[in-house]
């Protein structure tokens, strides 16, 4: 007769326990990139809302600007390192495969033997980080999940392209999602496009870089590394024609209506964006919505949890606020969840 095999012992519900953020030091005004991208500034604020970015410096990198933001989060949930089961990080600007961000984050944070990986989902990859948190949680794989969106874009960015060098920016956000007596985490909707990739992509993948470095060696001539590039018309009609489905999604799953909502945290893509979505769920004017952007850029998977941050820190959400989370973007990907808004530190 075979062997009995254990389960894990599951818990019904999970949420956000805590939340940091870290915001690079260095703040870029519009008027620092303008004459390089041949722009102004009236152009970047009314085709974007940004009026500042935060570009990181050299040693504000992937690992430490994580750590950062998750020595808040811990500090906001009461929770420690010790106590951490499991690291998800999510960014798409990690210039190595290996190892893996989140592992190197762990050690860094003084965790020993503790689960931990990256997620690669775009500016979607915090909802889907905090969706995989969740899971652990519920399913009895992990008590304590320790949950970073982290990006240093401007590694990425060719500084003379008019389409991203004004968009793109560097920061990191992390929640702690823990059991709870009620529930704190809708069920997530997302999916992805993989028809689309082209609107937003690496514009050459790493081998035939290697392979155009090896040629200009041999020649003695020059090489292009790779830069990220979007086709930002076709991001935007996406993002206006297929978000309102994936919002409707993420709240009829979680039982709950535009009219329940306290918040609304999209994606910091475009202010242009998020008011189309506002207006096409019919958003009450009661819900606050988190404009980062203006100040922050596009920090794609950091974007969410420090929007959050800075939501709560202005005062005009408050903990345990109801607010819908939506990333989107390359892939093109999307995820969404509502969620009772944590604590600060």
């Amino acid at each position: 007769m075979p062997a009995t095999i254990a389960t894990a012992t599951p818990v019904t519900h999970a949420a956000l326990l805590g939340l940091g953020a870290y915001r690079p030091r260095r703040i870029v005004p519009n008027a620092e990139i303008v004459d390089r991208i041949d722009s102004s500034d009236e152009w970047i604020r009314t085709r974007s809302g940004i009026a500042a970015r935060r570009w990181a410096d050299k040693d504000e990198t992937i690992v430490s600007m994580s750590v950062a933001a998750a020595r808040d989060a811990l500090t906001a949930a009461g929770v420690t390192a010790e106590q951490i089961d499991a690291v998800v990080l999510a960014t798409s600007s990690q210039m190595v495969l290996g190892p893996s961000a989140g592992a190197v984050v762990a050690t860094e944070l003084g965790m020993h033997d503790t689960a931990a990986y990256d997620v690669s989902a775009g500016c979607a990859g915090f909802c889907y980080a905090l969706g995989n948190a969740a899971s652990l949680v519920r399913a009895g794989q992990a008590r304590h999940v320790l949950v970073i969106g982290v990006e240093r874009l401007s590694d990425l960015l060719d500084q003379s392209d008019r389409t991203c060098a004004f968009i793109f920016a560097d920061g990191a956000g992390a929640v702690v999602v823990g059991p709870a007596e009620a529930e704190g985490i809708g069920p997530t909707a997302w999916g992805s496009d993989g028809s689309q990739t082209a609107a937003i992509k690496q514009d050459k993948d790493f081998q035939e870089y290697f392979a155009e470095v090896a040629a200009a060696e041999a020649s003695g001539g020059t090489s292009v590394r790779p830069y990220i590039r979007m086709n930002g018309a076709a991001v935007f009609r996406w993002a206006v024609t297929f978000l309102e489905k994936a919002c409707r999604d993420a709240l009829d799953r979680a039982g709950v209506s535009v009219e329940d909502l306290d918040a609304f945290v999209p994606h910091q893509a475009n202010g242009r964006i998020t008011d189309a979505l506002t207006r096409a769920l019919g958003m009450p004017e009661t819900v606050a919505v988190a404009r980062d952007i203006v100040e922050t850029g596009n920090t794609s998977a950091a974007s969410i949890p420090m929007a959050m941050e800075q939501l709560l820190r202005s005062g005009e959400a408050k903990a345990g606020d109801t607010a819908l989370l939506l990333g989107f973007g390359a892939g093109l990907a999307y995820a969404g969840q509502v969620v009772r808004l944590p604590a600060i530190a």
